[in-house]
């Protein structure tokens, strides 16, 4: 039986007593690596050497065991547009290709006060733009549980290698469901945490009133003890919120009696592979024996979700990305004559079509003449968005329906058709929107690739979504099942 078949809390119990060490759980983590890596490519950079001295550190300080966290010595994987002090950050972009930062992000630095071993840097698509990771300006990650699918995207490389048994839990980042279906593609649990409630400093913007940097794991406990970690007010970001940060571990109480539970009709509908459908309704079954109740509501403004997101995000991404103009860091052509078009040839050189796509679409959405019929528009329909699940949250703790349409795509499937890759988060990025949580948890599987459920919650209630998953995930074994590579 392999280390990494145990929970995070029987392995905490594990190094209290001295049956493993520190570097027993590193040397696990790399031994898989070098033994999968080859096919998942869930890893940009590995950090090997600094992992293994620093485990050694750890492992001297397992004589103090009262001073042991829960999360103490687990190795962790970090998606690479999260910087990480001295380890090369490039988004999976060429433009950023031999960036090394000179901090960490803070969600890293909190996890540095966990003790968490940072394994390496995650493969993505270019800067969390894509949604099979395809998008990477490097090379392309499969899924564990069939090689010719994708593994979702952006985040596709965080959960890869959750998937694969390469870390215990990873870090990704969520736009409009870059965790959430990654997570469903892999069979593995992805929390997008309410806008906020996770500081974005260090994180490469997108889309900064939609990013979110949130956990992936195995288990829906491991994912608790991640959130616990990396949550909270942070002074480096103004966009964190100062709200109390609860003890989520103590939701997990396997107890869903008496909860009320709306399923939007907008999310069963037209477009929704059957299987994945029939999924849903089995899982809402499973919630109902526990003691929930269920009813079908509807979120009426689900339907231009896409379309403001897309403008939206795009906007966004315009702006921040100006920043990467080969002055002052990253890639610089040198094919220039003059200071215009070094800034030309550098991103066109620096930047791949899709991240070319959207910075045009948002400099179209934010230009004279243009910026009220979209860019304006499309903020007027998001607070309407954010109003429908408003609605429906004064009369039900959570909403649940599928993570995504579909099972996993083939690698290559839908390279030539953007708006059929952007429909692949149409369940998922209204979440955003609104800045609501939304988990996603494995809930069966469609001819043997994983299909995953999601449950919405308030703004910063976790715990509520925490307690359904772990509930569900209690009375089913679809977690329990592995892909062989």
């Amino acid at each position: 039986m392999s280390l990494f078949d145990h929970k995070v809390s029987e392995l905490h119990s594990l190094l209290h007593k001295k049956e493993i060490s520190v570097s027993d759980l590193v040397d696990e983590s790399f031994k898989r690596i070098n033994a999968v890596d080859d096919k998942v490519q869930a890893f940009l950079t590995l950090n090997e050497e600094n992992a293994r001295d620093y485990a050694k550190q750890l492992d001297e300080a397992l004589g103090n065991s009262d001073a042991l966290g829960l999360l103490f010595g687990m190795p962790i994987g970090v998606k690479d547009n999260i910087v990480t002090k001295g380890l090369r950050t490039t988004a999976a972009s060429k433009i950023l290709e031999n960036f090394d930062p000179i901090y960490d992000a803070t969600a890293v630095q909190k996890l540095q006060k966990a003790q968490t071993v940072t394994v390496g840097k995650l493969n993505m698509d270019e800067f969390a733009m894509g949604s099979s990771n395809e998008n990477s300006g490097f090379m392309v990650t499969k899924n564990p549980w069939d090689l010719d699918h994708v593994p979702g995207g952006s985040s596709g490389g965080s959960a890869a290698a959750v998937a694969a048994g390469e870390v215990f839990f990873s870090l990704g980042s969520d736009t409009g469901g870059s965790i959430r279906q990654p997570a469903a593609f892999c069979g593995v649990v992805g929390l997008k945490p309410t806008y906020g409630r996770v500081s974005r400093f260090g994180l490469i913007a997108f889309a900064s009133s939609l990013d979110q940097i949130g956990p992936l794991t195995r288990t829906v406990e491991d994912n608790a003890y991640l959130l616990q970690a990396i949550s909270g007010v942070d002074p480096m970001d103004s966009t964190s919120a100062n709200v109390d940060v609860p003890n989520y571990v103590s939701a997990l109480k396997g107890d869903v009696k008496g909860l009320k539970i709306a399923v939007p009709k907008e999310y069963l509908g037209e477009g929704v592979n059957e299987e994945v459908r029939q999924s849903v309704l089995d899982s809402l079954k499973v919630l109902e024996g526990l003691g929930a109740t269920w009813e079908e509501v509807s979120l009426p403004h689900s339907k231009y979700a896409l379309a403001t997101y897309y403008l939206l995000s795009s906007s966004e991404a315009s702006a921040n990305l100006a920043r990467f103009d080969g002055v002052r860091y990253g890639y610089r052509t040198d094919n220039a004559e003059n200071l215009i078009e070094m800034y030309k040839q550098t991103r066109s050189e620096g930047f791949g079509d899709e991240v070319k796509r959207r910075i045009m679409l948002g400099t179209f959405a934010l230009s004279s003449g243009y910026y009220d019929a979209y860019y304006k528009k499309a903020q007027k329909v998001r607070t309407l968005i954010k109003k429908d699940f408003e609605d429906v949250f004064e009369k039900y703790d959570v909403i649940i329906g599928p993570t995504t349409p579909t099972p996993a795509f083939k690698i290559g499937e839908n390279m030539d058709d953007p708006l059929t890759m952007y429909a692949n988060d149409i369940l998922t990025i209204p979440v955003n929107l609104a800045g609501v949580p939304g988990i996603s948890v494995p809930c069966g599987f469609s001819n043997g690739l994983p299909l995953g459920l999601q449950i919405i919650g308030k703004h910063f209630d976790e715990s509520t979504i925490y307690r359904v998953a772990d509930a569900f995930e209690k009375a089913t074994d679809h977690h329990k099942q592995k892909p062989q590579l």
